[in-house]
């Protein structure tokens, strides 16, 4: 499995924009092939901080997402509203704790 983490820094005005994309395409996000789960968490300390956690099956699940025209169509939209270049890590758990 493969976990993506995406860091997003908007601009002060365009938090309430940024949600509104996000609402509007998550449903479609998740129901691409070989995603897990997806997760949206915002900063405590600076509002304008976004993270995108999702989880795919394998590499190839999310290329296939990452060439998508949900993914087009949706991160058109986003990155007018970035107030800094996003950054984004692809991971994989060594070790998980949980309840």
């Amino acid at each position: 499995m493969i976990k993506r983490i995406v860091k997003m820094v908007f601009r002060t005005d365009a938090t309430d924009a940024f949600l509104h994309i996000f609402e509007k395409n998550c449903e479609k996000i998740r129901a691409a092939d070989g995603c897990i789960s997806l997760e949206l968490v915002q900063s405590i300390d600076d509002p304008c901080i976004f993270f995108t956690v999702s989880t795919w099956e394998d590499n190839a699940a999310l290329d296939a997402y990452r060439n998508s025209d949900v993914f087009r169509s949706t991160w058109v939209a986003t990155k007018a509203l970035f107030d800094d270049k996003p950054v984004a890590w692809s991971t994989e758990s060594k070790r998980l704790l949980g309840p």
